[in-house]
């Protein structure tokens, strides 16, 4: 195809759509607020950039764990608190129950308040979070334990008082921004249902049988059991304790790399609205310049060359 153009109008109009794409450009810029809206904006640093959202959402969904292990933590550390006190209030109990004064009809009133501390302390085995059985481990959708102090399925029940509903291990682990996981819970066989002399429910159990049976001896060293299983309660708790200090120190540490990616993000594709401005103002003021010159420039026919 024969061009009517001479080779100098078109340098001219290439001149000027250079100028015109720096006019749309910083204009984008201003309107965005965004130096890179497209890939071939900054071709170099799509994969710096693309890098970077990766890390923020990946630490922005770190972030949302710890919240939610954070409440989990928090609750657990409250039900222990209260299950705790249960443990205090048995621990009195039972000294009364032990006095030679009591007669067998004032411990079987004691027996029917151990009752129900058995009963409050399953439901501290039931804490729920939105739904979920926190003290449940990976089969968090239903509770560990239910309350059987008749012994209805003696499988499941060694004289515990309870049934035991669920053997499923806590395998949940929570990401660490600075690196790493770390587990954030026990289950409830861990907590209440210990081996060894550590077992709420059947320090609670032995201490009610004990009393409905007058039996002195039996409620005397069910006091030592007791202790023990206290004891463990605030093991427990110490433990939770020790997830909520690392959990906020991870969320603080979440929180200030999120702070560091974001300004990183923006250092590659926040616009500078001033230098947008200015190059917008010199682009426009070139481009001016430009059909003023060549409205200046002689225009000659094939005529004036003859004349």
């Amino acid at each position: 195809m024969i061009s009517n153009l001479d080779s100098e109008s078109t340098l001219f109009l290439a001149n000027v759509e250079r100028i015109q794409q720096r006019i749309a450009d910083a204009n984008t810029q201003m309107s965005s607020g965004k130096k890179i809206n497209v890939a071939s904006d900054a071709p170099d640093q799509i994969g710096a950039l693309l890098q970077l959202r990766a890390d923020r959402q990946r630490n922005t969904q770190i972030q949302s764990n710890l919240a939610l292990a954070r409440t989990d933590g928090s609750s657990a550390d409250d039900a222990l608190g209260a299950a705790i006190q249960v443990m205090d209030r048995a621990l009195t109990l039972a000294a009364q129950g032990a006095n030679f004064t009591t007669d067998a009809a004032g411990r079987q009133s004691i027996a029917q308040e151990i009752e129900g501390l058995q009963e409050q302390m399953v439901s501290f085995s039931q804490t729920q979070v939105q739904g979920r059985y926190i003290f449940s481990g990976d089969q968090s959708g239903s509770p560990a334990y239910q309350l059987d102090l008749n012994g209805v399925n003696l499988t499941l029940n060694p004289a515990n008082g309870v049934d035991r509903l669920s053997t499923a291990a806590s395998t949940r682990r929570v990401e660490d921004p600075a690196g790493g996981s770390f587990a954030v819970s026990k289950t409830a066989q861990e907590i209440f249902d210990g081996s060894g002399g550590d077992n709420v429910f059947a320090a609670l159990n032995n201490l009610r049988l004990a009393l409905l049976n007058n039996d002195a001896a039996g409620i005397t060293a069910s006091t030592g059991a007791l202790h023990q299983a206290s004891d463990h309660l605030n093991a427990m708790q110490a433990f939770y304790g020790t997830v909520e200090n690392r959990i906020d120190d991870a969320t603080t540490f979440a929180s200030n790399y999120d702070i560091q990616l974001q300004t990183e993000i923006s250092q590659k594709e926040d616009a500078d609205a001033t230098a947008a401005a200015l190059e917008m103002t010199q682009a426009n003021t070139q481009l001016q310049a430009a059909f003023q010159m060549r409205a200046q420039v002689p225009r000659k026919s094939l005529f004036d060359y003859l004349a």
